[in-house]
């Protein structure tokens, strides 16, 4: 990332809202978003596909679900975060299993980019069924939007929802159900 580019960027922001960069208060600040800014957007070098490249060979071909993996992005739209959880399942085929952390992993790659939260949901669960061809893998996501929080409708607390169903949970709308029951209890 261009750091000195970001930090003009910011600096000139402060100016435009009628702020003086040169405030002991501000002084540093352009430094700080810059920074703040290669780490937040980290996931743009990154394809959540790679995660997916370690397998192991275990004879289970039933759920594996990991729920609650915190994350946090930024709206593509207004440049403001926004948070939750993402629950991640797949059923593997062929033996083919991953490492647990890689599905929290991907999710960290794929959010840590300007992005939509449709978005994260979908590129997950796809890179899943790409790398591990399960019989089918779940993503559902839950998350606050800054943007609806403390601007615009001013809505705090208001949590939106996606899921992407791939496979067997897009066919099958009792395994779909079965996941969505693990999720919740």
């Amino acid at each position: 990332m261009d750091q000195e580019k970001l930090e003009q960027a910011v600096r000139m922001i402060i100016e435009a809202i009628g702020e003086d960069p040169n405030r002991e208060g501000l002084l540093d600040t352009p430094k700080r978003v810059a920074k703040m800014y290669e780490e937040v957007f980290s996931g743009l070098q990154q394809d959540p596909r790679e995660y997916f490249q370690v397998v192991f060979s275990e004879e289970h071909e039933e759920l594996v679900l990991v729920k609650d993996i915190p994350f946090y992005s930024m709206c593509e739209h207004h440049l403001v975060p926004f948070f939750g959880v993402a629950h991640v399942g797949y059923i593997p085929k062929g033996g083919r299993v991953t490492g647990l952390s890689k599905l929290a992993r991907a999710v960290e790659a794929v959010a840590r980019r300007p992005q939509l939260q449709e978005r994260i949901t979908s590129t997950v669960a796809n890179s899943i069924m790409e790398t591990l061809e399960p019989h089918g893998a779940i993503v559902v996501v839950e998350a606050e939007h800054m943007c609806m929080t403390m601007r615009g409708v001013k809505k705090p607390g208001s949590k939106t929802v996606t899921i992407a169903a791939r496979g067997i949970f897009e066919t099958d709308t009792h395994a779909r159900e079965e996941v969505i029951q693990l999720i919740r209890g």
